[in-house]
């Protein structure tokens, strides 16, 4: 079972780089993040023409969730967070997929530092935290994908300087992470490359693609259901460099089962 996050960095745009993912790699799950389209805007017709189910959560013009799977409908069981009723950001969808608990996660960005962006940032870590704990009672697989604006190593970003300053890899931001993982998640990419220099991300600016600077920043957490189940993480690198691509590119995980 080959599960991917996938920030496409719009839908709209990226529809014939996703279509082409799915032919080409015929992935079990998808999870989409950055939509940047609202729900009547989601590009189903053409998502079950390529033979997948999905559920999301959309938003105009910006965040926007969902979770695709191959020849099958996702179950829904929860969009959005509990803890700021007032939040109106789509930002989380959770469905049951195949026997699995899967969540497709796009954590605020959180700059500038300091300021308001960083503090929702920091609560949303923190609402992310509670309902991770509640899964994870559940004790069944689950699996916490998505981009969660987090390097979470010096060794996962090209330059510790150039990202000093950057809300990404701040101390709050990583303890946030770090806590997460203490809780008994596994870091699927982590164990795969546990000396780091792999990346997800790469900016548009500055050549960034061209001199392969990038960070790590999409992540897939297992619960210890799901670790048992690991057999291996990467990163489908190539697709990053194709015309029009997201500036992400997709990251997965295999299970056995």
């Amino acid at each position: 079972m080959k599960i991917v996050s996938y920030n496409v960095n719009g839908i709209k745009a990226r529809l014939p780089r996703l279509i082409e993912y799915l032919t080409e790699q015929q992935p079990d799950v998808v999870c989409l993040q950055e939509l940047k389209s609202a729900d009547e805007g989601f590009p189903e017709a053409d998502i079950r023409a390529a033979g997948y189910g999905a559920v999301w959560h959309g938003q105009k013009g910006f965040n926007g969730v969902a979770i695709l799977a191959k020849g099958a409908d996702p179950v829904e069981r929860k969009r959005g967070l509990d803890g700021e009723p007032e939040d109106e950001h789509s930002r989380y969808i959770e469905a049951e997929v195949n026997g699995v608990t899967i969540a497709s996660i796009y954590l605020p960005n959180g700059n500038p530092v300091p300021g308001p962006k960083f503090d929702y940032k920091l609560r949303w870590i923190d609402r992310l935290s509670r309902q991770a704990l509640t899964l994870l009672a559940e004790e069944r697989p689950v699996v916490l994908a998505g981009d969660y604006n987090v390097i979470p190593n010096d060794d996962d970003t090209f330059s510790v300087r150039a990202m000093a300053s950057d809300a990404l890899m701040q101390p709050e931001s990583r303890q946030g992470y770090r806590a997460l993982l203490a809780q008994g998640w596994t870091d699927a990419l982590r164990t795969r490359f546990p000396t780091g220099g792999v990346w997800t991300f790469w900016d548009y600016q500055a050549g960034a693609w061209q001199r392969d600077a990038g960070f790590r920043i999409d992540h897939l957490l297992l619960s210890p259901q799901a670790a048992d189940r690991l057999i291996s993480a990467g990163v489908d690198k190539e697709y990053r460099g194709r015309e029009k691509a997201s500036d992400h590119a997709p990251t997965w995980v295999r299970l056995r089962g």
